[in-house]
């Protein structure tokens, strides 16, 4: 199998207090699954706006009777709200944010308050409650974004690795973590493809045939999170290797049969994407499972840089989903799409 498994140790999260900004979304659903099955922390706060999805989580069979979990309801627009529940929190996922592409074009004030503004009272609350660590979930759209929600994300990049210069004497510290498409989340394509094919229809829209993506799946999206939880140091931003695949591949797998119609780019729509730029290169350091992209600045840091446990990519160097050394094989689609619950495979 072309993914990689990432050294997380769930177990330095026992006895912490940890809270997690849209923890009802996909990915917050997950982390909190994992984290239950794999550590034994203090508390587990959800922190998300929705009260029907906290409804539906509180009483899912997954979540039930766990003792640890805490359910707030809060906007991550409400700095004394994120003030109040993180006090006593040892460690944050940010996962918070309005993620459509088109919806963020067309609603272009709500994106901002959510994912500057938000990440902005994030990184306030903390300084404030005395987190320790904190891992703001980032997006392969931040890197050259061409769309309002990745120009978001990258702002929300730039906060979070900054605010390493803003913790004076407190141990705070902050990173971020930037991974490509995850299969199955809500509002993804595989869904998507999905529920077309239940309804009979007689092709698949694809944007452009030439189109290529990053893929990982949400176990190993949350792996890899609680792993860049582990390493940190500060002001880093995190890049796991994954795999690629053709859009139409994809489509192929899921519905052999059917006819791929071109409809075109959408707004904001990019042909490939791209995860660490060629300006990124000079200060990103490879792993064998990662690329780790360096703050400028890393005066606050008291350990021995990167370069001494990595290596430093080469002048030049791009990490893009076209360009990618690792390709999904339909086969390995066909298996990766067959363990999401309800895909149909």
């Amino acid at each position: 199998m072309v993914l990689r498994t990432y050294s997380a140790r769930f177990e330095e999260l026992d006895g912490k207090n940890i809270l997690i900004t849209g923890g009802t979304g996909s990915f917050g659903r997950s982390f909190v699954r994992e984290v239950l099955r794999k550590s034994k922390p203090q508390r587990l706060i959800i922190f998300s706006r929705d009260e029907l999805k906290q409804y539906e989580m509180q009483h899912d069979p997954d979540f039930m009777d766990e003792p640890s979990l805490r359910f707030f309801i809060g906007d991550v627009r409400d700095r004394e709200r994120l003030r109040m529940a993180m006090r006593g929190v040892d460690y944050v996922v940010h996962a918070a944010a309005l993620k459509h592409v088109t919806i963020a074009e067309y609603n272009p004030f709500e994106c901002i308050r959510t994912n500057v503004y938000g990440a902005e009272n994030v990184v306030s609350a903390a300084l404030d409650g005395g987190v320790k660590k904190v891992v703001a979930l980032s997006t392969d759209k931040a890197a050259s974004p061409i769309n309002l929600y990745g120009a978001s994300k990258l702002a929300s990049d730039k906060i979070f690795v900054a605010a390493n210069n803003l913790t004076g004497g407190r141990s705070a510290r902050f990173c971020a973590v930037r991974y490509g498409n995850v299969l199955g989340s809500r509002g993804s394509v595989v869904p998507y493809f999905k529920k077309l094919i239940e309804k009979n229809s007689d092709h698949l829209p694809i944007t452009d045939p030439r189109m290529t993506r990053f893929w990982i799946t949400m176990e190993k999206a949350v792996e890899f999170v609680v792993s860049c939880l582990n390493d940190m140091v500060g002001g880093e931003i995190f890049v796991p290797k994954i795999p690629s695949t053709k859009m139409t591949d994809l489509a192929s797998v899921m519905a052999p049969n059917l006819e791929h119609r071109i409809i075109g780019i959408r707004p904001g729509e990019k042909l490939h994407e791209v995860m660490i730029t060629e300006d990124d290169a000079r200060n990103t350091v490879e792993f064998k499972d990662r690329f780790v992209i360096e703050p400028e600045l890393t005066y606050w840091r008291k350990s021995k840089p990167l370069e001494e446990f990595g290596k430093p990519v080469s002048d030049g160097f791009s990490y893009t989903s076209d360009k990618n050394t690792d390709w999904l094989s339909d086969d390995e689609l066909r298996e990766l799409i067959s363990n999401i619950p309800g895909s149909g495979l």
